[in-house]
């Protein structure tokens, strides 16, 4: 019997394999990751991206597993060089796209059950699911993600453990396995910090407004910063915060939260 096709995934599936075709839908295209069921058990994780600076552009490794790996292509770039809308697992951020329409961005999955749309200014919109059945892959405990809502500007991250260890674009990895994943320096990020380790005790998130480029020193940019804690369990929760900053130098605590 001839399968049915449509604009969803198509999944043929055998004994121990499971083969996936590409989302097509509306003018975009996700690659990576596609939907259905998958164990990365024998895939690299990291989520960690190469920094070549100033950071334009999203640098993915050629290494980089389809496991921790979000990449696509909308069929007409932005003209106004504005940004896609990825959201992932109910928390929206930035992604920005390259000149030839393709983005790519490393994630760090938790094992279960995720959710990726791709959300474009003029309407596109493509989603996928897929089941990581991995049970023993790294999780993020604790994932702080800062975006912005100005092009030209320089944001940082910042994330004091309770062990006293401070990861930012300086320090990228703790002792802990806590990590930022890629210092962006020209506009809307995001910039996202895992950590994989259950360390109890006080967290505290700070965001400091680096720069802007030319004459925009003096212009407004907000801060969004999203805390999830324990994504992917019955007991995670996700806070959000916007924060206005209004001059370069401002180093700002956006919160102070316990985990567990």
């Amino acid at each position: 019997m001839t399968p049915h096709r449509s604009a969803h995934t198509l999944i043929l599936a055998t004994i121990g394999m499971l083969t996936t075709i590409p989302v097509h839908s509306a003018g975009i295209t996700l690659e990576s990751p596609a939907g259905g069921w998958r164990n990365s058990s024998k895939e690299n994780s990291s989520f960690m991206q190469d920094v070549t600076y100033p950071a334009v552009r999203v640098n993915v490794r050629n290494t980089q597993q389809a496991g921790s790996l979000i990449r696509g292509r909308i069929a007409k770039t932005p003209k106004d060089g504005k940004p896609l809308t990825l959201v992932i697992n109910g928390s929206a951020m930035p992604q920005r796209v390259d000149a030839d329409g393709s983005f790519a961005r490393p994630y760090a999955f938790p094992a279960g059950s995720n959710s990726i749309e791709v959300r474009g200014n003029n309407g596109e919109r493509q989603r996928t699911q897929y089941y990581e059945a991995y049970s023993g892959r790294s999780r993020p405990h604790v994932r702080v993600t800062l975006s912005w809502d100005s092009d030209g500007s320089d944001l940082d991250l910042h994330l004091v453990t309770p062990a006293g260890e401070h990861i930012y674009f300086g320090n990228r990895q703790a002792t802990d396995g806590t990590a930022l994943d890629v210092d962006v320096t020209t506009g809307y990020g995001p910039e996202i910090i895992a950590s994989p380790s259950q360390m109890r005790g006080t967290y505290l998130v700070y965001v400091n407004y680096y720069g802007a480029g030319g004459d925009r020193d003096d212009e407004l940019t907000t801060a969004q910063v999203a805390i999830v804690t324990d994504e992917g369990t019955p007991r995670e929760k996700q806070q959000l915060f916007r924060v206005p900053l209004r001059k370069p130098g401002e180093l700002t605590l956006i919160r102070a939260f316990q985990y567990p």
